[in-house]
């Protein structure tokens, strides 16, 4: 299977069935941080729903949806990106991401991304990328502004995760505003 280098000691590579251990172990580490945000820690509780977590994203990425890519640091599943949504018909696509502390603030997510973006954009012919976060997500929506999205507005509390309404922002990036540098 192929894995892109983010770094000398990170790859990203595509997150499939058959690295459900590997992902159930990564979300355990890393279930409190991760799931402040994110809803994996609380679908992915053992063995069987990761398979299933890992095996319904396949087979959405089987119907040109949903991918999922994980982010190995020395050899360690840290986190991932992916594209939650993805619209070749409308040239839509969005943008996402999520790490365990031991995979924070080394830039991972923001070249990760810009392999994703690189790709809907000058390889699938997306016109526009969009990144949904959070407005507590202060590193998730630095990411976005770091990848030159600009911000759109917020849904207020439009998402309820874990009992608690949170506001969404809404980020976009234009394909003719997308540059690799």
């Amino acid at each position: 299977m192929f894995s892109i280098d983010l770094a000398d000691d990170a790859q990203l590579f595509p997150l499939e069935v058959w690295h459900a251990e590997e992902f159930l172990a990564h979300i355990d580490r890393g279930r409190e941080f991760i799931g402040q945000y994110v809803p994996f820690p609380d679908r992915a509780t053992d063995l069987e729903s990761a398979r299933t977590l890992l095996g319904s994203n396949a087979h959405k990425a089987a119907d040109d949806g949903v991918r999922l890519y994980g982010i190995r640091l020395e050899g360690t599943l840290v986190g991932g990106v992916l594209f939650p949504a993805f619209d070749e018909k409308t040239g839509n696509c969005e943008v996402g991401c999520w790490l365990e502390p031991a995979g924070v603030g080394r830039g991972l997510v923001t070249k990760a991304c810009r392999v994703l973006i690189d790709w809907a954009v000058n390889v699938r012919g997306m016109h526009r990328v969009e990144w949904h976060v959070a407005s507590a997500n202060k590193k998730s929506i630095a990411v976005a502004e770091r990848l030159g999205f600009t911000r759109e507005g917020v849904m207020r509390e439009n998402h309820l995760h874990r009992g608690v309404r949170q506001d969404t922002e809404v980020w976009s990036l234009l394909a003719r505003e997308w540059h690799t540098s």
